[in-house]
């Protein structure tokens, strides 16, 4: 479990194809001084990646071909940036919202501007995910826990505060760039208790 909230900037170091599907090597930027185990999670882009080696500031995960067909993993190249969070504790502050590092698809982002310091984006959803997002509602970005201010048809408008461009990928992102959604925990829960799906 995750909060989404963004606690290091990294990037991949290394790809190797393997029989069911690539292990990924990524560098840890800032979290290369915490204490990990084998088997801890770690969220990337918003993916949960289970640790299967730590090297020196790097931390080595196998991911699945689900994973890179459901995500925007395959995508990553040697030296792309990528968001990074340590699974949450009992004892840390819950300052996004529950996150599972469950990738639920992939959106796009259709429109950027720049207003004050800050971002407007303009993120479109896959058609089979539109139904769970609301206004004011949280939805999670490439691991970014964010409030959605506006949704119209299958578009949902986010706003970016300095801190969050500054401490995150989503400096780069331009309209186009692919991005990992999963939507809030809650709404799929209400949905299956209401009996739609």
């Amino acid at each position: 479990m995750f909060t989404g909230i963004i606690q290091a900037l990294g990037n991949l170091r290394s790809v190797t194809t393997t029989e069911s599907g690539r292990q990924l090597v990524f560098d840890l930027g800032a979290l290369g001084s915490r204490k990990f185990q084998l088997g801890d999670s770690i969220a990337v882009n918003g993916a949960c990646l289970t640790a299967v080696a730590f090297g020196s500031g790097t931390f080595t995960a196998d991911v699945s071909a689900e994973t890179l067909r459901v995500t925007t993993l395959g995508q990553l190249g040697p030296g792309s940036p990528v968001n990074l969070e340590s699974a949450l504790t009992l004892t840390e502050p819950l300052g996004g919202h529950l996150v599972t590092g469950h990738v639920d698809g992939v959106g796009e982002v259709a429109e950027r501007r720049e207003e004050g310091g800050m971002a407007i984006l303009r993120l479109a959803l896959p058609a089979f995910l539109q139904r769970y997002a609301a206004r004011k509602g949280s939805i999670c970005i490439d691991g970014v826990s964010l409030t959605v201010n506006d949704v119209t048809d299958n578009l949902v408008l986010v706003t970016l505060v300095p801190h969050t461009l500054a401490n995150t990928i989503m400096q780069h992102y331009r309209i186009g760039t692919r991005v990992n959604i999963e939507v809030d925990l809650v709404a799929r829960y209400v949905e299956r208790l209401l009996g739609k799906s």
